[in-house]
C-alpha cells in the first residue's frame, strides 16, 4: 500500500461559460487565464514536488491527449494519462482512474480527485486539508473538501456538516443543491460549506461504495481498465466496456447515496472559475475594480473585465460588463451572466457551430497552426512544428498549398521526393500530391502556408500514414 496520496485529475468539460476563449478543442482548463500557466498546469504544480503526493493519474478524452502531454512537458511533470473512449460524466471517469490506481498501487491507496479547472492559491492550506482528509479516508470514508464560504453565493452546492469523524474531518449530514440568495445567506450564517466537488478516498473503498450503488457501472469500469491498451504512452480504456457505464456525475452516482460521506472544512481560497465574473475577481484590478487580460482602457467605468488577444479594447461609461475578444468573435455580456453565455453557446451550435468547437489557433501533436486569412478560395496559415515533429503523410482532393519557411529547417516530401528547405525558401504542393512536412532541427520550424482551391476544410486531409496513430482520413 502506498502511503502517498495519488492525485487523480479529471480533465473533462467544455467550459462553455467562458466562451469565446474556451471552446471544445481547447476548453478553459487548458487556457492561461491568470498568467503563463493554465489552471490544469497550476493544478498539477499543486500536487507535484512534495513528498505528500505520488505519481499523478490524469483522465481525459482522446482529443485532448496531446495537449495534456504538451502542457505536462512544459512544466516538467510526469503522469499516467488515461483516455476515455467517450464522455460518461464524472462518475465513470473517477471510477476508471480509481480502478487503474488500485491495480497500479493497491486498493488501500489514498486517491485525491481534483477538477482541472479549479484555482487554489493557498498551496500550504490546500496540502494541510489533504493531510486531514487522508485521516478521514483511512476511516473508510469518502472525504469531500467543503470550502468555508466568504459570501452567500448562489452558484455552488452546499454541505451541512455533522458530528466529528477524526481530527479535522466531520461526517456529512446532507448535500443541498444551489440555493436562492435568501437561502444561501441562511446557509452561510448556519455554517454550511461550499461543495468543491473534490474528494479523497481509498481506491478500493470508493469502488466498493460505487458498486453498492451502481454495480453494472463498476463491472464495466473494471473490464475497461483490464482490457485497456497502451498507445504512444497513453492508456486507452476499452471502448465497448466503458460505453456500458451509467452516465452519471459522481455526486449523483455515489455521494448523494453513500452513508460514508465526510467533509474537511477547508479555509484555503478556492474557485471553480465558473464565469467571467470569477476571472475578474481572481485578476489584478484597478482602483475602479476593472480587470484586463491584454490591452484595455477604461473611462468612467467600474467593475468590468476585458480579455483581448490582440486589439485594444476601450470601455467608456459602462459597469459590470465582460468584453471578450478573440480573432474571430466578440462577446459583450453582463459580467456574471454565466447561464446566459451557456445558453448563447447552445444557440451558436445551431448557426455557427465552428465557433464553439475550434480556435483560430489549433493544436496538434506535432505543434500548432493559426488561420491568418480566409477567403472563398484561399486561406493563409501560420504553422509551427516542434523539433522532431512530423505531419501525417497526406493528400488533398480540392486544394494546392504553397509553403514558405520563416524560421528553422523543413524536410518536405512530395510524391516520394524529399527536399530540405531553409529560411526564406519555399515549395509548391500541387492538388492530389502525396506530401509530408517534418522538422529535423533543434528549434521550432515556422512557416506560412497559402492554400488555394475550391474547398479548404480540414476534412479534405486524407491521411495515408501517421506516427501519432490518428484516423486515416
Amino acid at each position: 500500500m502506498s502511503t502517498q496520496i495519488v492525485p487523480l485529475i479529471v480533465c473533462g468539460g467544455s467550459g462553455t461559460r467562458l466562451w469565446p476563449a474556451s471552446r471544445a478543442s481547447r476548453p478553459k482548463q487548458f487556457l492561461p487565464l491568470f498568467g503563463d500557466l493554465s489552471t490544469f498546469q497550476e493544478t498539477m504544480r499543486r500536487v507535484s514536488g512534495a513528498e505528500l503526493f505520488g505519481r499523478p493519474v490524469i483522465v481525459t478524452n482522446q482529443d485532448h491527449r496531446f495537449l495534456v502531454a504538451d502542457q505536462l512537458l512544459s512544466i516538467g511533470v510526469e503522469a499516467d494519462i488515461v483516455l476515455e473512449p467517450e464522455a460518461r460524466d464524472s462518475g465513470p471517469a473517477i471510477a476508471a482512474g480509481a480502478a487503474f490506481i488500485a491495480s497500479r498501487d493497491g486498493a488501500k491507496t489514498p486517491v485525491l480527485t481534483l477538477a482541472a479547472d479549479h484555482r487554489v492559491r493557498d498551496i500550504e492550506g490546500f496540502r494541510a486539508a489533504c493531510v486531514a482528509a487522508r485521516r478521514g479516508a483511512a476511516k473508510k470514508s469518502i472525504v469531500t473538501f467543503g470550502v468555508v464560504p466568504n459570501q452567500p453565493a448562489t452558484g455552488y452546492g452546499y454541505i451541512e456538516a455533522g458530528e466529528p469523524l477524526v481530527d479535522g474531518v466531520m461526517k456529512v449530514r446532507r448535500f443541498v443543491e444551489k440555493p436562492d440568495a435568501e437561502t444561501a445567506t441562511r446557509y452561510v450564517r448556519e455554517g454550511y460549506l461550499w461543495n468543491s466537488g473534490n474528494f479523497l478516498f481509498e481506491a478500493g473503498f470508493f469502488l466498493s461504495e460505487y458498486a453498492r450503488c451502481e454495480p453494472d457501472t463498476i463491472e464495466a469500469v473494471n473490464e475497461a481498465v483490464a482490457k485497456a491498451k497502451l498507445d504512444l504512452g497513453f492508456l486507452r480504456l476499452d471502448a465497448e466496456a466503458f460505453g456500458r457505464c451509467g452516465k452519471r456525475s459522481v455526486d449523483y452516482a455515489v455521494m448523494e447515496k453513500t452513508q460514508a460521506a465526510a467533509v474537511v472544512p477547508a479555509s484555503f481560497d478556492w474557485s471553480d472559475v465558473g464565469s467571467w465574473g470569477a476571472v475578474r475577481e481572481l485578476s489584478p484590478q484597478d482602483e475602479a475594480g476593472n480587470a484586463k487580460l491584454g490591452e484595455a482602457l477604461f473611462v468612467n467605468a467600474r467593475n468590468n473585465l476585458v480579455s483581448s488577444e490582440r486589439q485594444l479594447v476601450c470601455v467608456v461609461g459602462l459597469d459590470d460588463l465582460a468584453v471578450i475578444t478573440t480573432g474571430d468573435a466578440v462577446l459583450v455580456a453582463r459580467r456574471d451572466d454565466a447561464a446566459g453565455i451557456k445558453a448563447l453557446v447552445e444557440k451558436l451550435k445551431q448557426s455557427h457551430n465552428g465557433l464553439t468547437q475550434d480556435h483560430l489557433q489549433s493544436y496538434r501533436p506535432w505543434g500548432h497552426y493559426k488561420s491568418l486569412d480566409l477567403g472563398a478560395r484561399h486561406q493563409v496559415k501560420r504553422i509551427v512544428v516542434k523539433p522532431g515533429g512530423q505531419l501525417s503523410l497526406q493528400k488533398h482532393h480540392h486544394r494546392s498549398e504553397h509553403w514558405i519557411v520563416v524560421r528553422g529547417v523543413a524536410n518536405v516530401s512530395i510524391n516520394g521526393q524529399i527536399k530540405t528547405l531553409h529560411e526564406n525558401e519555399s515549395i509548391y504542393i500541387p492538388i492530389g500530391s502525396t506530401h509530408r512536412l517534418e522538422n529535423p532541427g533543434k528549434i521550432e520550424l515556422e512557416l506560412i502556408e497559402v492554400q488555394t482551391g475550391s474547398y479548404l476544410g480540414e476534412d479534405d486531409i486524407i491521411r495515408i500514414e501517421d506516427i501519432y496513430n490518428r484516423a486515416a482520413s
